[in-house]
C-alpha cells in the first residue's frame, strides 16, 4: 500500500473516537444526496438509507475491504424513475414493478460486465463508450430534469400558461439555491463537500417559517414512543402484487413487470463509465491502483450486486459517492473500517422513525430549488467530459452523434409500446451507440 499520501490506508484502523466522528463525516457527505433520489421518485427514503448502508457493506466484501468507497442512491436513472412514478395511468404497484425490475436488471448487467472485463479486459468499453457519448448523455440526466426543478421551486405554469406557484414556495426555493451556491463557491474544508444537506436544512427552516412544513405528522411520532423505531417499508420484487402489514409498517410485494426495462437498462453503459472514471480519481488521491487492485471486475461487481440487492427491497440503484471520495481526499482518511461504520449507522438511521417523519416534511420547493442548481451540476459534468476529454468538434461525425443523443433525449422521443417501449435517455444511449459504431471515422481518428 502507498503511505506516501494517506494518514491511513485501507486496513488501518482509527482509534474509537476518531472512527465514529470520521465515519459522521462520510454520514453527511452522502447524506443530502442519498435522499434526495426517493423524495424525488416517491420512494421510501428509510427504504434508500438501509439500502445505501448495506449496499457500501457488499462492495467492502466484494472488493476484500480494499477500497474507501461510499454507496449512495444514483441520479442517473432519475428522469426514467420520475417519468414512470409519477404517471397517473400506473397503479402503485406497476410503478414499482417497472422501476424495480429495471434496476434489477441494470444490477445483472453490472455483474456480466464485471465477468466480461475479467476475462476480456476493459479496452473495449472505451470503444463502444467513447467521451462522445458518455458526455451528451450525463448532460442528459441532469438537463432533462429542469422542468421537474422549475415545478417543485414553485416556477411552473399550468396548461394554459399561468402560474401555479406560490411567493412562499419561490422565496424558500431561492433561499434554498443561494445557500447552495454560497457553500459551493465560498465554503471551506468539509463545509464545501455538504452544499446540497446544508441547503436542506437552511430552505427546511425558511419553508417552515412560511408555513410550508406540516409538524402534525412529526409530533404524532414524538408523543407515541412506540412509533420511535419502525422497520422500512420495503417494496419487495416477487410474482404478486399485494400489500401486508408487519409489526407496524407496510412492506408492499410489487409484481416484477418488464414494461420499462428497454429504457432503464441502457443507462447502466453510462454509469458503468462513470464507475470507472470514480475508481481512477480515488486511485490518484490515495496512491493505489483500484482498477488493478482488487480490479474493475471485482469494483464492478460490488456495485452491481449492491443495486441488485436495492431494487429486490424497494431502493434506488447504488452509485459510488463522488462527495465521500472528496472526504478522503481531504482527510487523507481511506480506512474502510470509517466507510464500514458509516454504513452501518445508514442502516440503523433508517429504522429510526422520528428521523424519516422529519424528512418526510421536506418541501418541495426545497427540493425545487436545491435542484435548480443539482441537475444543472449534473448536466455540466457532461459537458466537463467532452472539454477534459477534448472532443473535437471540427468533425462533423462528433457534432452528428453529439447533436442526435440530445435532441432525441430532450425532445421525449419514444419507440415502441407497452414491454417493447423504450424513450428519453435510454433511446438516446442506444441510438448513440449504434451511430458512433456506423458512422465512418476520419482517417486520423483509426
Amino acid at each position: 500500500m502507498s503511505t506516501n499520501k494517506m494518514i491511513l490506508g485501507a486496513k488501518d484502523k482509527p482509534t474509537t473516537g476518531k472512527w465514529i466522528a470520521l465515519s459522521f463525516q462520510h454520514i453527511f457527505a452522502m447524506f443530502g444526496a442519498t435522499i434526495l433520489v426517493p423524495i424525488l421518485t416517491g420512494m421510501p427514503i428509510a427504504v434508500a438509507l438501509f439500502t445505501s448502508g448495506v449496499g457500501t457493506l457488499i462492495y467492502i466484501l466484494c472488493t476484500k475491504a480494499k477500497v474507501p468507497v461510499y454507496l449512495g442512491s444514483s441520479f442517473a436513472f432519475l428522469p426514467q424513475m420520475i417519468t414512470i412514478m409519477s404517471s397517473q395511468e400506473l397503479t402503485k404497484f406497476e410503478k414499482y414493478g417497472q422501476v424495480l425490475t429495471g434496476l434489477l436488471l441494470v444490477g445483472l448487467v453490472y455483474v456480466v460486465v464485471a465477468i466480461i472485463i475479467k476475462f476480456a479486459g476493459k479496452k473495449w468499453i472505451d470503444k463502444v463508450f467513447p467521451p462522445v457519448i458518455i458526455g451528451p448523455m450525463i448532460m442528459l440526466i441532469g438537463f432533462g430534469l429542469a422542468g421537474s426543478a422549475v415545478a417543485n421551486a414553485g416556477l411552473g405554469t399550468d396548461v394554459d400558461g399561468n402560474w401555479i406557484g406560490t411567493w412562499q414556495e419561490v422565496v424558500t426555493a431561492f433561499v434554498t439555491l443561494a445557500i447552495v451556491v454560497l457553500i459551493a463557491i465560498r465554503g471551506k474544508g468539509f463545509i464545501k463537500v455538504v452544499p446540497f444537506l446544508i441547503g436542506i436544512a437552511g430552505g427546511y427552516i425558511v419553508g417552515a417559517i412560511l408555513g410550508l412544513v406540516d409538524f402534525s405528522t412529526i409530533k404524532n411520532v414524538i408523543t407515541t414512543p412506540k412509533e420511535w423505531i419502525k422497520i422500512p417499508e420495503f417494496v419487495f420484487l416477487g410474482f404478486a402484487n399485494k400489500e401486508v402489514d408487519f409489526l407496524g409498517s407496510t412492506i408492499t410485494i410489487a409484481k416484477l413487470n418488464l414494461a420499462s426495462v428497454i429504457s432503464i437498462v441502457p443507462i447502466a453503459l453510462v454509469t458503468i463509465c462513470e464507475h470507472i472514471g470514480d475508481h481512477a480519481v480515488l486511485s490518484e488521491i490515495t496512491g493505489e491502483n483500484y482498477l488493478v487492485d482488487p480490479g474493475l471486475d471485482n469494483t464492478l461487481l460490488g456495485d452491481g450486486i449492491a443495486t441488485a440487492f436495492a431494487a429486490m427491497v424497494g431502493g434506488p440503484a447504488n452509485t459510488t459517492y463522488g462527495e465521500n471520495t472528496s472526504v478522503v481526499g481531504m482527510t487523507k482518511i481511506g480506512s474502510v473500517w470509517v466507510t464500514g461504520l458509516a454504513a452501518i449507522i445508514a442502516i440503523l438511521l433508517s429504522f429510526t422513525n422520528v428521523f424519516i417523519k422529519i424528512l418526510d416534511t421536506i418541501p418541495n420547493a426545497v427540493l425545487g430549488g436545491m435542484c435548480l442548481v443539482l441537475y444543472g451540476f449534473i448536466g455540466f459534468n457532461g459537458m466537463k467530459v467532452l472539454i477534459e476529454k477534448k472532443v473535437d468538434f471540427s468533425k462533423l461525425r462528433n457534432v452528428v452523434i453529439v447533436s442526435v443523443i440530445l435532441v432525441i433525449g430532450l425532445g421525449g422521443a419514444v419507440i415502441g409500446k407497452g414491454a417493447f417501449k423504450i424513450f428519453g435517455t435510454g433511446l438516446a444511449a442506444v441510438v448513440g451507440v449504434i451511430l458512433n459504431l456506423a458512422l465512418p471515422k476520419e482517417k486520423e481518428e483509426n
